[in-house]
């Protein structure tokens, strides 16, 4: 930015927009932004937490650690598992302020991620006969692929959704296709009633 505009007051371009808020817009407008923007801080972190707290229980907690108890212990549990990760995500908000412009530290965490999901989205709708174990360890294998392209290669980190994307696929089908619960090759599932 610096270079660009001559401007020797800011050099890091997160702080770009909200420069512009504060000193360009009217007075009024200011706080609506400023209001918009919290809003949708405080909606996303509430999403997050949810989001976390919940598969943390049902997927975990409730199936691996204690299957029968009573609805008010997995609400006790969640509001506990709800703290645990806000401490987690305050940590990595902590780390990621020294890495850059935040929609570099954005991008190069979910690469990590978006692409192998995409992979996994891609073997579920674009294919008829990929099982649930071949994309659940294609999507494991894609995200250690990512992991593996990240820290070992210069490759530059939008391309990781396409390693991911890759690894996925190629993997779910090779597995989808020595696997043993597989549909028919016509693509009739088991659990649907065939033509007669």
């Amino acid at each position: 930015m610096r270079e660009v505009t001559g401007d020797r007051e800011f050099g890091d371009v997160n702080y770009v927009f909200p420069t512009f808020v504060t000193e360009h817009m009217p007075v009024g407008l200011v706080g609506l932004i400023i209001a918009a923007i919290f809003a949708a801080a405080m909606s996303s972190i509430a999403a997050e937490l949810n989001s976390l707290s919940t598969a943390t229980v049902i997927d975990f907690y409730r199936r691996l650690v204690r299957t029968g108890a009573s609805d008010a212990h997995y609400l006790t549990v969640s509001k506990a598992v709800t703290g645990f990760w806000g401490l987690v995500a305050c940590g990595v908000a902590i780390f990621a302020t020294n890495l850059g412009p935040l929609i570099d530290v954005v991008n190069r965490f979910g690469s990590f991620f978006y692409g192998s999901l995409l992979g996994v989205f891609v073997l579920g709708i674009g294919t008829r006969w990929a099982t649930a174990r071949g994309a659940f360890w294609g999507l494991l294998a894609g995200m250690a692929a990512v992991a593996t392209v990240a820290f070992t290669t210069n490759i530059a980190f939008l391309w990781h959704n396409v390693v991911g994307v890759s690894v996925v696929v190629m993997v779910g089908l090779a597995l989808s296709a020595v696997d043993g619960s597989r549909p028919a090759a016509r693509g009739v599932g088991p659990d649907l009633p065939t033509e007669r």
